[in-house]
Order: structure tokens, then C-alpha cells, then sequence
């Protein structure tokens, strides 16, 4: 898996470090605001004659050496702040500062002391390291020819006994070649070349330990990206001290040796291998507990890079103890601390055999947590680290009981590549949940602590297969579980109830949205023959006492079905569909209804297979008085609270008392686009008539008409009208709908949580979504399954 890796982040710090060249500067001093006008002349004219005082006393009279000490000084002062620094160089500090660098010629065979002996180049050195603060300077110091002296006086304590003043010379020397090398390739290759490595890895060992600091920061900035410069350093045999200084006590120390072998193992294979080699991977362990949190950083850096080698390099880390100390780090407040120690955690997860023992000592919590940070490095590291502990089935029960799967589902994450590793990490766990694991998972949700059981709950809704649906949430009262987090009074676990509920919705693919219209008919072979039907009605012959819809019917059944009427007779009639021609035609139409004062032509025979309702009404007698009872019920009154009895009429009446029928209560546009359905299994359904046409059609019992208007209403269904939608699904019985508003309302929770009536609209939901589940996850084909 490519994952996004934190190096570079985590390197920012060690990339762009610049030496504190005056440790006497206050860290807490407000910066000098940038002089204007008759300020800034003063100060350049200071400057000025600072500069004119250095290249008028380069000699070793005293008085030269005083004046030229006293103009590097107050440069350097002045260069302390950053704002004037460009004002000092427009002075012409730079070429008079480079000049001091070097000790001005004696005469042959002079033996007396010299005047301020090392001073002078000390504080040329120290300005010209301040001056180098600012990129745009490095390359003009370089060129006027500094490095060459940098480099020599490097070398200085070879020539002349070790005192102060040496100390102190060749520290700043040490100080500004990093600077000078800060983040510019080419000035780093130019210290190779100028000879610079060499003395800096000799004063690694060198006995005043500011020395050693400022040659080990000087090398950490040199090795940095720059592979030729990483090898010199370690042809220079550097190893070996470097190592030993990890073991020193002085903080300092240990920070800058970790330092430089971190940028020695970067991107660098070959090196690592002989850095662990050398025996370095104990004294970084060791670091992890150290008093100072720069350093535990660094390690913790580094031994991410070192799991990266191989797998047994990793197993090897946790063995020698680095992982208690790495997962105490995560409670740091120290963001970057925190950071790195999640790096060398997500590394050494993507072993096998460490994924357990970071999860047994406690590291899941505290990653877990650092998926909140607004760090988006941090949250990087987090995620890649429980990505690895995820992939052992030992994991897994833990992880879900201390509700990693809500914090993975809930998190904001900043970064893409934080959204894909929890993505996959989700995965992971979904493909563990089975044998063992989802048998000690169902243990935890019949015994562990209630909030537990809902972890769990909520988990599989999210993970588990649907094979195994009915066995968590029926079986094993999953579904309740999920039912009381939605009816909790606290607002976030009833989210996670509703994300679950719609999780699982979806996934069980029956209560799914209406996000397709029924089909038209498709006529079955047989039924090609109806398009005889109506010219052969008029031929049929009717028997005594045979009333003429019953003549239709067996002439149907016998003639184009081959099926005698008495087999049929109870059953449900077959569909029939006497096509778009027939609608409203006076052609052998045997029943008129009057809506709205205008007359529409039906045949008894197409209304007779459409709905019980009709079929109720032909099935007796003729008398109209006796039929009203099916029309004269309002369009909007729901079919459930009336019913479809089987009307019998007294004998005699004759067919002619019967042609009329009054509908009162409905727009003529509502019966005609009913009727034409009636005809023809198919109409376009608009949404200004969607919602009197389902009355209609639930009035009627015409349940194909019902899934059309219900489906052309649900493509309307909003966070606003919500609520009446499903008040109107339950109005009529319209199951789809019904069900689309609960999917609705569980997939937008968050947004219709703040509104008025949503409490009560979710208690009402509760009972039928249990029912659903209820028949859902026991139905043995539900993918079939229609309620």
C-alpha cells in the first residue's frame, strides 16, 4: 500500500534549524521594528564606519586589533536583529567582515604575543553566521571567499594551544558553515570541496562540548540531502563517536549526534545498514526516555527509519523496548513529539508480530485520539499506525470495544491520503469479521457493558457480511442495540444509531430508495392474443340465465387460455391491458362513469382484471345505489380503514339500470390518468398530481399505479417536507415511500436533528424500522422481498 510518508514533515525541524549563534539572546526580546527614514540613515551610517574602521585596521598593532575587534562587535550586535541585517550588508559589511577572518601577516620569526590573538576572527565569524541567517546572503559571504577561512580556522587549535579564544573561534566558525549551508545544495557540496568535512568530524571528539555541538550541527546540515557529503562523513570514520555521543548526558549533546545520524540514514539504504551496524540502535532506544524531548523526537524519527529496513530490524526495536516509551510520547502535549512517536509506531505496525504488543501495551486509545488533532501530519501518522494494528485478528475485538470504528467513521481528515489509509484500515477489519472474531465479538454484545454492546452493535452494522446480518441483529439483539442508540436522549449516540441503521439498510438491499419506477407490462406470449379479444366479445353467445361480464370472462379464459373458467374461478384474474386505443372509446364499452358532469367510456372486462375493488363490484347484481359504496368513500380516505366486500344484488335486476355510475370526490384529470393506467399498465405521473393520484390509486387497490405515484413523490421528498411525506405514506399505505422517508431521515440525522418535531418524528419511525428489520433479516431471499 502507498501511503503518504511523513518524513519530510517530520524533518522540517531537522532540515531547518539554525544555529542560536548568541545564546544570550533573550528568546522572549520583541523584534526591533524595520528603521525608516532618519533612523535607517543613522544605522547605515554606522555601519559605515564600521566597515571603514575593519578595512583600515587589519594589522597587529594593538591599537588596530582593539578598533577591529570593537567594529566586528557591535556588527554583530546590530546583525542580532533580523530586520536590519539587509542594511548592514548594503554597508559593505560583508567583504570587510570576510577580510577579518584571517589573522593579518607577521613578520618572519615574530614570537611575541599578539594582541587580541583569535578575537578579531571570532567575532567576523559570528557576524558573518548571523548574516547567513538570510538566504539571500549565503551565496554573497560564499563568493567574497569566507568558506576557505571558515574551513581553516576550523583547524586552528592544531596550530595554537588550546585556549578560550580558540574554543571560541572555532565554534563560530562551525556555526556559520551551517548556516551558510542552511538549505542551499551548492554551498553544501562547496564545503566538500573547500575541505570542510574532515576538521568538522575531528572536532567531534574535540574536548570542549560546545565544540562538539557546533561540528555536529555544522555535519547534520551537510548531510542533509546531500549524498556525497553523507559518505565523506562516514569515510571520515564519524560513526563510531557519533554513537558514543547518544550515550552522553548532556542533552545537547545526544540531540545534535541523533541529528546527524538521522540525516545520515535518510533515503540512504547502504548507510543505514552500517549505522546498525555500528551498534546504534540501543543508545537511540535509550534516547526515547530521555529528559529532553527534542532528542525523543529525533529518536523516535529515526527508528522509524530504521523499521523501514527490514522486517526483523522492526521486531528487533520492539524486543529492546521502544515501544512503551513510544506509546507513553503519545500522551505528550508536544505536538511534533507526538508525532514522530506515532511514525515509528505506524512503522513498526506493518510487522506481524508487533501489531499485538502495541495493541496489548496500550497504543490503540492514544492513536485513536490523535485522529482529532488539526495537525495534518500528525493525523497522517495516526491513521497509518492503526492501518497496521488493524491487520491482526487479535486487534480487532479491542479495537471495535474501545469504539475505534466511530472515531475512524467520524473523523475530519485533512488530507487525502488520511482518507484513503482510514478507508483501507475500515476494510481491513470488515474482511476479519468472521470465525473467531465475530464469535468473540457477539460474546462481548450479550455480556459487556451496555455502551460496549453498542460499540459492537454499531461496528457490525458497518463491517459484517450480509450473510451474517440476521445472526447479529435478530439472533443476538443487535438490532435493539441500534434501535436504543437511536432513541438515546444524548445527540451523538442517536447519530450513530441512525448511521448505523442506514448502514445496514443498505446493505440488507430491501429497504432500499426508490431510485427506479416499476417497469411497463411486458405481455407474456399468451396475452398477444388479447388484441382479438374485443371483436370476438361481440360474437360470444350467452347462455340462460349467464350474465354478459361472465360471458367476457369465459370466453377469455377458454377461448385465448385455454383454461376452463371453473379452474380459475379462485384465483386472482389475470392482468388485462386493452391498450391506449381503448381509453375512453364508446366501442363496446358496457359501463359509464360521470365525473365531474362528463362522461368516460369503460369496459367491465379491463376493469374486472385490475383491482378487487372493481372485481367486488361486478360480482353481484348491477344496482347503483348498491355500487356507490366504493366511489362515494373522498379521495385522500386511507383503504385501510374501509373494506372490499363481495356485494350481492337481488335477482332481476337487468343490466341497462347499471350503464351510469356517479364518482364523486375526484378531478376528472385524477380518473382519467387512473383509467388509462387501468388500460395500459403505464403512465407519466407528475408531481402536481402524484399525491391525489395515490389516493386514487389507494382507493382503488390499483398497487402498480401506487408505485408510480410513490416513486415520483419520493424523488421530492426534502429535509423540509420530510415529515408530512411520511405522514402521507401512512395515510395511504404506501409502503415505498414509507420507506424511503425512514432511509431519508436516517442518512440526513444531522441536519434534521435541530428541527421542530424531529424527537417525536423519530419515535414514530422506531416501531417500523424494527418491524422492517424484523422481516428483512429473516426473510430467506431478501433481495426479493417487497412489503
Amino acid at each position: 500500500m502507498e501511503l503518504q510518508r511523513c518524513e519530510e514533515q517530520g524533518l522540517q525541524e531537522r532540515k531547518g534549524q539554525k544555529r542560536k549563534l548568541e545564546e544570550e539572546i533573550q528568546e522572549d526580546r520583541d523584534a526591533t521594528p524595520l528603521p525608516t527614514g532618519d533612523a535607517r540613515r543613522a544605522l547605515l551610517a554606522e555601519v559605515t564606519a564600521q566597515v571603514k574602521v575593519l578595512n583600515s585596521a587589519f594589522s597587529w598593532h594593538e591599537s588596530d586589533r582593539a578598533s577591529a575587534k570593537r567594529a566586528t562587535h557591535v556588527l554583530a550586535e546590530l546583525a542580532k536583529n533580523e530586520e536590519v541585517v539587509n542594511v548592514i550588508v548594503e554597508g559593505g559589511a560583508i567583504p570587510a567582515l570576510v577580510k577579518h577572518l584571517q589573522a593579518p601577516l607577521s613578520d618572519e620569526g615574530d614570537l611575541s604575543l599578539k594582541p587580541f590573538e583569535h578575537e578579531v576572527e571570532k567575532g567576523s565569524a559570528f557576524a558573518l553566521g548571523l548574516l547567513a541567517v538570510k538566504p539571500e546572503h549565503q551565496q554573497l559571504i560564499v563568493d567574497s571567499g569566507a568558506l576557505s577561512h571558515l574551513v581553516n580556522l576550523l583547524r586552528r587549535y592544531k596550530d595554537s594551544p588550546t585556549s578560550r579564544a580558540v574554543i571560541s573561534v572555532i565554534r563560530r566558525a562551525a556555526d556559520a558553515i551551517a548556516n551558510l549551508a542552511h538549505e542551499n545544495s551548492s554551498i553544501k557540496t562547496r564545503v566538500r570541496m573547500e575541505g570542510g568535512i574532515p576538521p568538522l568530524v575531528e572536532l567531534l571528539e574535540f574536548t570542549d562540548t560546545k565544540v562538539q555541538r557546533a561540528a555536529a550541527g555544522a555535519l547534520r546540515t551537510l548531510a542533509f540531502k546531500n549524498d556525497e557529503n553523507k559518505n565523506q562523513i562516514v569515510e571520515c570514520n564519524a560513526l563510531p563517536t557519533l554513537i558514543s555521543m547518544l550515550r552522553s548526558d548532556d542533552a545537547a549533546i545526544h540531540y545534535e549526534a541523533v541529528g546527524v545520524i538521522g540525516n545520515l540514514v535518510h533515503s540512504s539504504p547502504n548507510i543505514k545498514k552500517e549505522v546498525l551496524a555500528a551498534g546504534a540502535l540501543q543508545p537511540v532506544i535509550g534516547l526515547l526516555t530521555s529528559c529532553c524531548s527534542e532528542s525523543q523526537r529525533e529518536a523516535a524519527l529515526l527508528l522509524g527509519q530504521f523499521a523501514a529496513t527490514d522486517s526483523d530490524c522492526k521486531v528487533h526495536i520492539v524486543q529492546r523496548g521502544a515501544v512503551r516509551p513510544l506509546i507513553e510520547m503519545l500522551h505528550s502535549p508536544d505536538i511534533q513529539l507526538k508525532e514522530m512517536s506515532a511514525f515509528a509506531l505506524g512503522r513498526l505496525a506493518q510487522d506481524t508480530h508487533n501489531q499485538a504488543g502495541i495493541a496489548h501495551m496500550g497504543g490503540l486509545v492514544p492513536l485513536l485520539k490523535l485522529l482529532d488533532s488539526k495537525n495534518g501530519s500528525l493525523q497522517h501518522n495516526a491513521a497509518f499506525a492503526l492501518y497496521g494494528l488493524a491487520d491482526n485478528e487479535d486487534n480487532v475485538s479491542d479495537f471495535i470495544r474501545v469504539g475505534g470504528v466511530q472515531r475512524l467513521q467520524d473523523g475530519e481528515f485533512i488530507v487525502q491520503a488520511t482518507k484513503d489509509c482510514v478507508a483501507k484500515t475500515l476494510k481491513r477489519l470488515e474482511e476479519k469479521i468472521h470465525g473467531r472474531v465475530l464469535n468473540h465479538l457477539l460474546y462481548l454484545m450479550r455480556v459487556a457493558e451496555k455502551p460496549v454492546q453498542r460499540r459492537v452493535a454499531f461496528a457490525l452494522a458497518h463491517l459484517c457480511s450480509p450473510d451474517d446480518q440476521r445472526t447479529i441483529f435478530i439472533d443476538n439483539n443487535g438490532l435493539e442495540l441500534l434501535l436504543g442508540l437511536l432513541g438515546s436522549t444524548n445527540p451523538k449516540q442517536q447519530l450513530d444509531g441512525a448511521v448505523a441503521l442506514y448502514k445496514l439498510a443498505s446493505k440488507a438491499m430491501t429497504l432500499s430508495p426508490m431510485d427506479a419506477a416499476p417497469p411497463s407490462p411486458t405481455p407474456q406470449a399468451s396475452l398477444k392474443k388479447l388484441v382479438n379479444i374485443v371483436p370476438c366479445i361481440s360474437k360470444c353467445t350467452q347462455e340462460p340465465n349467464e350474465k354478459p361480464i361472465i360471458v367476457i370472462i369465459r370466453v377469455l379464459f377458454t377461448d385465448f387460455f385455454d383454461v376452463s373458467l371453473s379452474s380459475v374461478i379462485t384465483y386472482d384474474l389475470m392482468q388485462v391491458y386493452l391498450g391506449e386505443q381503448y381509453v375512453n372509446n364508446a366501442t363496446l364499452s358496457d359501463v359509464t362513469f360521470l365525473v365531474e358532469g362528463r362522461r368516460f367510456y369503460a369496459h367491465r372486462i379491463c376493469l374486472l382484471a385490475s383491482s378487487d375493488a372493481f372485481r367486488a363490484m361486478f360480482d353481484g347484481g348491477y344496482r347503483v345505489s348498491s355500487l356507490l359504496w366504493c366511489f362515494n368513500v373522498p379521495v385522500g380516505c386511507p383503504s385501510s380503514s374501509r373494506s372490499v366486500p363481495r356485494v350481492s344484488f337481488p335477482l332481476g335486476v337487468r343490466e341497462k339500470d347499471a350503464r351510469d355510475i356517479e364518482i364523486p370526490n375526484i378531478r376528472w384529470e385524477v380518473f382519467e390518468l387512473m383509467m388509462r393506467f387501468i388500460y395500459t399498465g403505464s403512465v407519466d405521473v407528475s408531481l402536481d398530481i402524484a399525491q391525489d393520484l395515490l389516493g386514487a390509486a389507494d382507493q382503488y387497490l390499483l398497487e402498480g399505479l401506487k408505485r408510480l405515484c410513490e416513486y415520483t413523490i419520493a424523488q421530492d421528498v426534502t429535509l423540509d417536507n420530510v415529515s408530512s411525506m411520511y405522514e402521507l405514506s401512512e395515510s395511504f399505505h404506501a409502503i415505498s415511500l414509507r420507506h424511503t422517508c425512514i432511509l431519508f431521515i436516517l442518512e440526513h440525522f444531522s441536519q434534521l436533528s435541530d428541527r421542530p418535531g424531529h424527537s417525536h418524528l423519530i419515535q414514530r419511525i422506531i416501531p417500523e424500522i424494527r418491524n422492517y428489520f424484523a422481516k428483512a433479516l429473516t426473510n430467506p431471499n431478501p433481495h426479493n422481498q417487497r412489503l
